[in-house]
């Protein structure tokens, strides 16, 4: 991540991408300040937080590619058994837990 004090790069560029679209966010002020504060915990600029938040939620991954990892991944041959069994065998039971 681009730290607030990288002089290094041209302004509005991040990493291989050069940013040319703004856009304008209201914030309430307790969010602003709240963002603000962890921007700053993370030695990251707010842009860069929102940014962050946004490839997260909404993501930069195409559908196809996300349908292609999902087709890789059933290719594995992983044994699957159904939805109680593997609940029965991924987490123990409360009476195996607390005796």
């Amino acid at each position: 991540m681009r730290s607030a004090l990288d002089i290094t790069s041209p302004p509005y560029q991040y990493m291989d991408m050069e940013l040319t679209k703004k856009t304008t966010i209201l914030f309430s002020p307790e969010l602003h300040h709240r963002l603000t504060r962890i921007a700053g915990h993370r030695g990251t600029s707010l842009g860069d937080l929102v940014r962050s938040a946004c490839e997260r939620e909404y993501g930069a991954t195409a559908p196809e590619d996300k349908v292609a990892a999902i087709r890789r991944m059933a290719q594995l041959g992983l044994p699957v058994a159904g939805v109680r069994r593997m609940k029965r065998e991924s987490a123990p039971s409360a009476q195996k837990l607390a005796p």
